[in-house]
């Protein structure tokens, strides 16, 4: 896994030593990424002491932190506390269908305008990671979102458009704690490097609308598909929800 995905704060150096605007800052990344990266439980409260004992820190910047996160939509509170979002099934219909909006866009404009060429660097270079993985394929992990994530933005950013890639950056991030659980199995993992490699060959190879096809039924077909991957993943989460 990419290392900065799962950094902590470094805590050989004093509080006080930084500035509270550059701490704060910190440990709302920090956490934000904890977040994100499902190592809170669904019912596991984010208590502002045990956060600032785990972070060397006083409840202050805690507390920003988590003021930041509340407001990013990332927690909400509930009784005892504040608790790691995790969005229901019509909210997470409505971002799954973003999500695929957003995706075939990145591939549709350049069907739609010649001028818009892929970029092939940005394309090799991804390519490269994902047969690297599908010759020695990672064993199932629920953190493979991540890589996967990084496909479909590198995919988008190749487009050319950066304001679309940061959009879906943004709602993979929002959906990110309950697509985890739908990387637990071998078979899943090394379908999603097979239908990764398939994709980004056709738009390198400028087989466009084939590559759009091909994206299309990555990401679902159509909605019917999409909730069912959901609810597979949300019971997942549930039964792992104390074990991961």
């Amino acid at each position: 896994m990419d290392a900065e995905l799962y950094t902590r704060l470094d805590t050989t150096s004093a509080p006080e030593a930084r500035p509270a605007s550059s701490l704060g800052g910190t440990v709302y990344a920090t956490l934000r990424n904890a977040v994100l990266n499902g190592e809170f439980g669904p019912r596991e409260a984010l208590a502002e002491l045990r956060l600032a004992a785990r972070f060397g820190v006083s409840r202050t910047p805690v507390r920003e932190a988590l003021a930041r996160l509340h407001a990013d939509g990332l927690i909400e509170r509930g009784d005892g506390g504040f608790f790691a979002t995790v969005p229901n099934l019509g909210r997470l219909k409505d971002l799954y269908e973003l999500r695929v909006t957003l995706e075939l866009r990145g591939v549709a404009r350049a069907i739609e305008d010649s001028s818009v060429h892929h970029d092939p660097a940005l394309l090799s270079a991804e390519l490269e990671r994902w047969y690297a993985m599908r010759a020695a394929p990672p064993d199932p992990d629920p953190r493979f979102v991540v890589q996967d994530e990084r496909f479909h933005a590198e995919l988008s950013r190749a487009s050319g458009n950066p304001a679309l890639t940061e959009a879906l950056v943004a709602v993979g991030e929002r959906i990110r704690r309950v697509r985890m659980y739908d990387f637990l199995t071998r078979d899943r993992v090394e379908i999603t490097i097979t239908e990764h490699i398939e994709i980004m060959e056709l738009v390198r190879d400028g087989r466009l609308d084939e590559g759009y096809r091909a994206l299309h039924a990555h990401v679902g077909d159509s909605m019917a598909v999409v909730m069912e991957r959901a609810r597979r993943a949300m019971t997942q989460m549930a039964l792992h929800a104390d074990r991961l």
